[in-house]
């Protein structure tokens, strides 16, 4: 699959998965990095509002990716 696949209608990837799978992984980055500066002594200059911002891009993907599992139209047979 090549990357230009993702863009396409009808792909099997989820792409509200995987922007909140990218910015789930900068979170934990994020605190990785902090941890290790501060037993190091070094303050990091990460801003709240920053760290926020993927805090709720994360609990938006995985959120509405949740709930439109939860209300989908039943199949007609």
């Amino acid at each position: 699959m090549a990357f230009k696949d993702l863009f396409n209608d009808t792909n099997v990837i989820n792409e509200k998965n995987v922007v909140g799978f990218a910015s789930f992984t900068i979170m934990i980055l994020f605190a990785i990095v902090d941890v290790v500066a501060g037993f190091l002594g070094i303050e990091l200059g990460i801003k709240e509002f920053i760290y926020n911002s993927f805090a709720f891009i994360t609990l938006g993907c995985f959120g509405i990716d949740g709930l439109t599992k939860i209300f989908r139209k039943p199949e007609s047979l």
